[in-house]
């Protein structure tokens, strides 16, 4: 980790620590707590990091937030940081300055398309856009053109995510937006999709992460028969597949993200990395999930225990920007369309 991402990461950490513990968070049903959490972040430059200077952002490099990502996933953020930093790259990809205050990107899911009717505005409807419903903008993939959106101007169907977050739907019936430029050449929904899922990669990482350490202390600290059940050896059994499944879905997403933060252009290695990475973190979430509750047993479930907190989330993150079948059956196609006497040469190559 270069000096300045750690510099970026270690100021993240501790705005995380002071004010997003999860126990402090559990028991506050007003969410006070989010306003002190959302200007400490702002003040920081984080939600805005992926944009550049000239663009009304802090300039960090790709790297360094998803450096600040992968920690936010760690202590389960239930605000929309990654959103915000998503929706500002998108921005900054057609050189549209970014507004303060929270942002969203839509289309959030493969499927759904905006499209850009002849007068300029824009016109369509977008499904599980995380955040929609706190966001004060919105930015807006529409075929080759990035804009600038009002939330105000959208109708928003207030829905909530299996993590009990936001994730509404948009519809935007012939919208002005408050800025508009043409994307770059080759720039298009797929990728907005794969950085999206990269996001997403290196956020249930870091759920993970988090699993794994409530679930061992725990272990360590709950008696049954006269002993901690971390020295039964059905217990160690699944805490070290917990623990296999964490190590899988970091080493995804990082890769994932180095092959991101690093690569000139939409290639083949992208896709590759960015696909296999929400593939896997995703099956990870689903199977470590499922082990840290049963590590838990009953307490584990309720509503008082932090643990769902990051089990949930890191659930309701497989869907967004593409589930893990969606990424598969892609992978699939470009493997078949690239033909038996490539598949080895791909593979090998990363």
């Amino acid at each position: 980790m270069a000096e300045s991402e750690n510099i970026v990461v270690e100021t993240a950490e501790k705005i995380f620590s002071d004010l997003a513990d999860a126990q402090t968070i559990n028991h506050d049903k007003n969410g006070a707590w989010k306003a002190p959490l959302w200007q400490a972040l702002s003040e920081a430059g984080l939600p805005l990091a992926w944009v550049p200077e000239e663009c009304g952002g802090s300039g960090a490099s790709l790297a360094e937030g998803f450096a600040v990502l992968n920690a936010a996933g760690r202590h389960a953020i239930a605000v929309p940081l990654a959103e915000t930093m998503l929706a500002g790259w998108l921005l900054a990809q057609a050189k549209i300055s970014s507004p303060e205050g929270e942002m969203t990107v839509i289309p959030a899911t493969p499927k759904d398309r905006i499209t850009r009717n002849a007068d300029g505005t824009l016109s369509g409807r977008a499904r599980s856009v995380p955040f929609a419903k706190a966001a004060r903008h919105f930015a807006v993939l529409a075929g080759g053109t990035i804009a600038l959106v009002d939330a105000a101007k959208c109708r928003i169907e207030a829905g909530i995510g299996l993590g009990g977050d936001g994730s509404d739907t948009v519809v935007l019936d012939k919208v002005e937006p408050k800025a508009t430029k043409p994307a770059p050449k080759g720039f298009d929904q797929m990728q907005l999709m794969l950085m999206g899922g990269v996001v997403r990669s290196l956020q249930i990482a870091g759920a993970l992460e988090s699993m794994l350490e409530i679930s061992v202390r725990y272990s360590n600290e709950r008696v049954a028969f006269e002993k901690k059940i971390s020295k039964f050896q059905a217990v160690q059994h699944n805490l070290a597949k917990l623990a296999g499944e964490s190590a899988a879905a970091l080493a995804a997403a990082t890769s994932a993200a180095d092959t991101v933060a690093n690569s000139k252009g939409f290639d083949d290695a992208f896709f590759l990395e960015a696909a296999a990475a929400k593939i896997r973190c995703s099956e990870a979430a689903e199977k470590g999930g499922a082990i840290a509750h049963q590590v838990h047993g009953a307490i584990g479930f309720t509503i008082e225990h932090i643990l769902h907190r990051f089990s949930l989330r890191a659930l309701a993150w497989r869907d967004d920007f593409g589930s893990e079948s969606y990424w598969a059956v892609e992978l699939g196609k470009l493997v078949a369309d690239r033909g038996a006497d490539e598949l080895w040469p791909l593979v090998a190559s990363r």
